[in-house]
């Protein structure tokens, strides 16, 4: 690779590493198996580096597909024996965290395909055409997966009592993150 393209790569990598990691995250709820996947993706990326006309719609592609397949993976379904202990609910005195964590418990919830698609429109604010290149479908599927996983997660976040209606991407990426 050329110095001119390898310094390109290195600054994209640098401008997009915490976007590209957070959306691992977000797909697949861990951090490790999203460091792993964004990882994965950086090591691929780097050798098509040249050949590529929008390098971050392709990053975000094979780290949203990465993510997906590290929770698929038959080692990362095994559970520890601590894992058996039931959780105490713990409240919290401000009710941030509190309704954070049920925020990510829904959105987990949500069917993966469709949760790709509300994180891509709603949480990183790309536009149909960009969600339906990155999920490889059409607009229309695009349109109808994150239809369908919004109100998926309206519906599982109305049972916990929280309402997304009103609120701002920010706001909402706030609590996500």
């Amino acid at each position: 690779m050329k110095a001119d393209d390898e310094q390109a790569f290195r600054e994209f990598v640098t401008s997009q590493m915490a976007s590209l990691r957070k959306l691992a995250y977000v797909t697949c709820g861990d951090w490790h198996a999203a460091e792993d996947a964004v990882a994965n993706t950086l090591v691929k990326l780097y050798p098509r580096w040249r050949k590529l006309e929008r390098p971050d719609l392709y990053a975000k592609t094979m780290v949203l597909r990465a993510a997906i397949d590290e929770k698929r993976r038959p080692w990362r379904r095994e559970r520890s024996a601590g894992d058996a202990v039931p959780d105490t609910a713990v409240g919290d005195a401000s009710g941030v965290t509190a309704e954070r964590m049920r925020l990510r418990s829904a959105l987990a919830a949500v069917p993966a395909g469709q949760r790709a698609a509300v994180v891509l429109r709603h949480y990183l604010g790309l536009s149909l055409e960009d969600t339906a290149v990155i999920l490889g479908c059409t607009v229309g599927t695009a349109k109808s997966q994150a239809s369908r996983g919004l109100a998926k997660l309206r519906e599982l976040l109305a049972a916990e009592g929280i309402h997304l209606t009103g609120q701002t991407t920010e706001e909402w990426t706030s609590a996500v993150a």
